[in-house]
């Protein structure tokens, strides 16, 4: 794709919001998952909170007793990352050493010499909140504040179980290592999938080109009107515009012709004058009957350029196999046309873009230029290469140099022995470029002239 290709512009822009997209999900999954990871642990916490509050009591001393500790195995290690505290005393501020004058705080191994404080009362129950771990670090707490009878009495109690945050740590690193992948894979499936559909949604403008490039090929006259409605607009007008300009150009071909077929009567006249005194003044008869043959090649030309003008727009392709066999047909019976050996190889698929005329015309100058010089043999052979179709037309005649070949002048002969006005060369190739050939010369391996003609062929 080219820099200044739409479907470029349009992809690049989608991947740019889909990365953009993505990245403010992982953003968002991420701070989801945080909090689905805090509630669910605090969740757990509460729990253990509520069986420890279950089991504890007070001893006649009054001292705080738990018959059966929770079972997990970190409660018991040493800074282990899970921790528990039971203290008879509530402080608002929380209780760093958590020992007050009702006595020692019951708590679990794990917290070793050192104490909890207690999550700070909150309006819901239980009350969630960090606290600093004994080892330095950062934990996740839950206070669940509850009344034992003791004595007659109700005794008020702080249960708290924590968490260490550096496990929690663990469990997002895993689920950004899962996120950050998964969040690629899709990124690159999305991708694709804007892809295909920008180039789907561009496909209507590929199938225009295809269209207008038949047009130019003539093997279509107008667009289709099966476009998608957003695209309807822009056929009509391209179809109004086509239609138009074929008009005009019919206008001015038609205006062309007229003008030269109204001349053509003049130049009869002054022909008929020509030899009507050519017995009493041969010089003046001679210079009139040079100056109306003059005119009438002008003639000629100017309704060959009126066609080649308007060529394109008919935008009809003619195969060339029927006609260049009709043209060989009728040029066998000229002089010295049955003693030649005419080789002719068109493939059947060669369709040249203009009017079956035009074509006629063109191979009629070029092949009878053939018969005038060849010796015995002329060869023509046609096919379809690489995007681009190939008319060859060569002669085993005399030839002519590179420096002569150089210098092929329209409307100039290169041999007045020869019967010709020297225009047919030029109107042949005023025909083949109108209707978008080219038409080259050069020495034939046969020993003559080699004249090639070029037309792009349109994808199919």
């Amino acid at each position: 794709m080219k820099r200044g290709s739409l479907r470029l512009r349009l992809g690049l822009a989608a991947a740019g919001l889909i990365a953009l997209a993505l990245v403010l999900a992982g953003v968002g999954l991420t701070l989801i998952f945080d909090r689905v990871l805090d509630a669910r642990t605090a969740d757990g916490l509460d729990r253990t909170a509520k069986l420890i509050a279950g089991q504890v009591a007070l001893a006649p001393d009054g001292t705080l007793t738990l018959p059966r500790e929770p079972p997990d195995s970190r409660f018991f290690a040493p800074y282990g990352g899970l921790y528990w505290q039971v203290d008879r005393h509530v402080d608002q501020q929380g209780d760093p050493q958590g020992e007050r004058a009702g006595g020692p705080a019951l708590r679990s191994r794990s917290l070793w010499d050192r104490g909890l404080g207690t999550v700070p009362d909150t309006a819901q129950e239980p009350a969630v909140g960090d606290l600093a771990g004994p080892d330095g670090g950062t934990l996740i707490a839950v206070t669940r504040r509850v009344s034992i009878p003791a004595n007659g009495a109700n005794a008020a109690l702080a249960v708290t179980v924590a968490e260490d945050r550096r496990d929690l740590a663990e469990s997002r690193a895993t689920f950004l290592r899962l996120l950050v992948p998964s969040l690629g894979a899709l990124f690159v499936a999305l991708t694709l999938a804007m892809s295909l559909f920008v180039r789907r949604a561009l496909a209507p403008f590929r199938t225009l080109r295809a269209d207008l490039a038949a047009i130019h090929a003539g093997t279509r006259a107008r667009l289709p009107e099966t476009f998608p409605e957003e695209v309807r607009p822009l056929v009509a007008d391209l179809n109004r515009l086509l239609d138009a300009q074929e008009r005009d150009l019919e206008r001015a071909r038609t205006g062309a012709g007229d003008m030269a077929h109204g001349l053509k009567t003049p130049l009869a006249v002054l022909d008929a004058l020509a030899r009507r005194t050519e017995g009493r003044h041969p010089a003046l008869a001679a210079e009139i009957a040079e100056q109306a043959q003059a005119m009438g090649r002008q003639v000629e030309r100017t309704l060959a350029r009126a066609r080649a003008a308007s060529g394109g727009l008919r935008r009809r392709a003619c195969p060339v196999a029927p006609a260049l066999a009709r043209v060989v047909g009728a040029l066998k019976r000229l002089p010295e046309g049955e003693a030649l050996r005419w080789e002719i190889a068109a493939a059947d698929e060669l369709a040249f873009p203009g009017d079956e005329g035009d074509l006629t015309e063109i191979l009629g100058n070029l092949l009878d230029n053939a018969r005038k010089w060849a010796h015995r043999r002329i060869r023509v052979a046609g096919r379809v290469e690489g995007g681009e179709a190939h008319l060859v037309m060569e002669d085993d005649g005399p030839g002519m140099s590179e420096a002569a070949i150089a210098g092929i002048a329209r409307g100039r002969r290169w041999d007045e022995t020869r019967p010709g006005t020297g225009f047919g060369i030029a109107i042949a190739r005023d025909l083949a470029e109108g209707a978008g050939a080219r038409m080259q010369f050069g020495r034939s391996d046969l020993g003559g002239l080699r004249v090639e003609i070029r037309w792009p062929v349109p994808e199919s």
